[in-house]
C-alpha cells in the first residue's frame, strides 16, 4: 500500500503531512464506508487540533456527521466505536516524535482496518475524485466528553478487579505526556492499587521522553519504582496502546519477555496465537510448551488484526497475540491494541507473583535493535539490495513474509525497513549478547555498504 502503512499514515507535520492530505483521506474513508455518522479522536500532540479539524471537514464534506471525541487514548476510541457502532479516524502518530502526526481508522466494530479495507480507501484517495455534497446535505458535528469516562468503565469491568485490589499494589505510572495520561492514573487507582506518575501532564511536545516506551527513554520510570518500592513500572506510547514494564526492582522487562509471561497465562492447546516475523524465540518457546500453534505476520498491527480476523472465521481460537513492543491483543476482550488493559492484565500475575518471578521463565535471551536513516528510495532499495544479497550468502533458514530473517538455530537476525518512517530496521536475539551484537552489526555493515 502506497498511502497506509504497517500501523495506518504517519509523517511530519506540514512537510509531508498535511491538514490538505487528512481532509482527503477523511474524503476517501468517508466516501467508502457506508455510514451516516463517524467520530473524530486525536491524541495529545500540539498539532493534533489542527488535524483533527481536517479530519472532521473531510468526513463532513462527503456527508457524513461527525462525533468529536477529543482527546483520547486510541483504545478508549476503539471503544467508542465498537459502543456506538460507528467507524473513527484516529489523528495520532503513537510513538514517533513530536513533528510527526498521524491517521489510524477504525472500523464500527471497534477494529482497526483490515488490509482489504485501507486497500479500497486507499483506492479511493489516489482516484482524486471524490464526490462531495451540496452545502445543505454537509455533516452535522457534536462533542462528545464521556468517551474516556465511559472507556475506563468498560475497562474495571474486564478485569479481576478484586484479586488486583486485594493485592495492595503499588503501581509506577509513565504515560509519557501522552493520551495515557487521560485515563490510566484513574484506572489503576480504580483498581486499588497505590500511583506514583512521571510524565503524567498531558503535553504534545512531550518534555519529559519521547513518546516510544524503549528502555532508553524510560530511565525515570526505572528511578521512579525504586524510589517508591513499586511493585510494577508501566510505561505507554503516545496514545496509549502499548505497555511496557518494569520490575519491582527497577530493571526492564523486555517487551518480548512480557507477551511470553501474559501468553504462558492465557494459551491453551490446540490455541492459536499471532505475532509478527520479528517474534522472540520466548513466544516460540512459551506456544510450544503449550501446545498451541504461532502463526507469522509482516510487522505492524494491521498486518496482525487481518491473520486474527481470517483464523477467527476459520474456527480458531485465538486468546492472545502481538507484538514485543508493547502492542498485545485479547481479542476475547476486544481486538484491540490496549496498554491500560495489558497492563491490568499484567497485574493479575504480580499480584501472585513478583514482576521479577513473572517473567524469570523467559529470561536468558539478548536483543539488539538498530535503525538506519536513509535519504530517498532509492537508497532504500539499494540497502535493501545489500541486505538481500547478505542473506542470501549467509547459512541460515530464510524467511522473507517481510524484509529477511535468517535463523541460525542459536540465534535470528531480521532486516526490513519501516512502515512508518524512513528507516531500515535491524533486529538480532541470540542467548549469547556477543553473538547478537556480531549479527546486528554484520548486517549494519552489509547496509552501509549499500548505499
Amino acid at each position: 500500500m502506497e498511502v497506509f502503512g504497517s500501523s495506518g499514515t504517519r509523517g511530519t507535520v506540514n512537510e509531508t503531512f498535511t491538514p490538505e492530505f487528512v481532509v482527503q483521506v477523511a474524503q476517501a474513508a468517508g466516501s467508502v464506508w457506508d455510514a451516516e455518522r463517524a467520530a473524530v479522536a486525536r491524541d495529545t500532540r500540539a498539532t493534533g487540533g489542527m488535524l483533527a479539524d481536517a479530519a472532521a471537514s473531510g468526513l463532513t464534506s462527503v456527508g457524513v456527521d461527525v462525533d468529536r471525541i477529543g482527546r483520547t487514548p486510541t483504545p478508549a476510541a476503539q471503544a467508542y466505536a465498537e459502543r456506538e457502532q460507528v467507524p473513527v479516524v484516529i489523528v495520532t502518530a503513537s510513538h514517533n516524535p513530536p513533528e510527526f502526526n498521524g491517521i489510524k481508522l477504525i472500523g464500527p466494530d471497534g477494529v482497526g482496518l483490515s488490509v482489504d479495507a485501507l486497500e479500497l480507501i486507499e483506492d479511493e484517495f489516489l482516484d482524486r475524485e471524490v464526490d462531495t455534497v451540496p452545502w445543505d446535505q454537509v455533516g452535522r458535528r457534536r462533542r462528545v466528553s464521556t468517551a474516556n469516562d465511559d472507556y475506563v468503565a468498560e475497562l474495571l469491568s474486564a478485569v479481576d478487579r478484586e484479586r488486583i485490589a486485594d493485592a495492595d499494589l503499588t503501581v509506577a505510572l509513565d504515560p509519557g505526556h501522552g493520551a495515557g495520561a487521560l485515563t490510566s492514573p484513574e484506572f489503576f487507582r480504580a483498581l486499588g492499587c497505590d500511583v506514583v506518575t512521571v510524565n503524567a501532564q498531558p503535553d504534545g511536545h512531550f518534555p519529559g521522553r519521547d513518546p516510544e516506551p524503549i528502555e532508553g527513554n524510560l530511565g525515570d520510570l526505572g528511578r521512579l519504582v525504586r524510589t517508591a518500592e513499586a511493585d510494577l513500572g508501566v510505561a505507554h506510547d503516545g496514545d496509549g496502546d502499548r505497555a511496557i514494564f518494569f520490575d519491582e526492582h527497577g530493571e526492564f522487562i523486555e517487551g518480548d519477555a512480557a507477551l511470553a509471561a501474559l501468553s504462558a497465562a492465557e494459551l491453551d492447546p490446540g490455541d492459536t496465537t499471532v505475532s509478527a516475523v520479528n517474534v522472540s524465540q520466548r513466544l516460540v518457546d512459551a506456544a510450544d510448551d503449550a501446545d498451541a500453534t504461532l502463526e507469522l505476520t509482516p510487522i505492524g498491527s494491521t498486518h496482525i488484526v487481518s491473520r486474527i480476523l481470517e483464523l477467527q472465521r476459520e474456527g480458531a481460537a485465538v486468546p492472545i497475540a502481538g507484538e514485543g513492543n508493547g502492542g498485545i491483543f485479547f481479542p476475547e476482550y476486544r481486538l484491540a491494541r490496549d496498554g491500560a488493559y495489558t497492563a491490568a492484565r499484567f497485574l493479575e500475575l504480580v499480584a501472585e507473583r513478583r514482576a521479577s518471578e513473572v517473567v524469570a521463565p523467559f529470561a536468558g535471551y539478548h536483543n539488539v535493535r538498530r535503525n538506519l536513516h536513509y535519504a530517498d528510495a532509492d537508497e532504500r532499495d539499494r540497502m535493501l539490495d545489500a541486505a538481500a544479497e547478505w542473506a542470501d550468502a549467509e547459512d541460515a533458514e530464510e524467511t522473507t513474509i517481510d524484509g529477511y530473517r535468517l535463523d541460525y538455530g542459536d540465534a535470528w537476525v531480521l532486516t526490513r525497513p519501516s512502515g512508518t518512517e524512513p528507516l531500515i530496521r535491524v533486529y538480532a536475539e541470540a542467548r549469547d549478547k556477543a553473538r547478537a551484537e556480531e549479527l546486528a552489526s554484520a548486517v549494519t555493515d552489509a547496509l552501509e555498504d549499500g548505499r
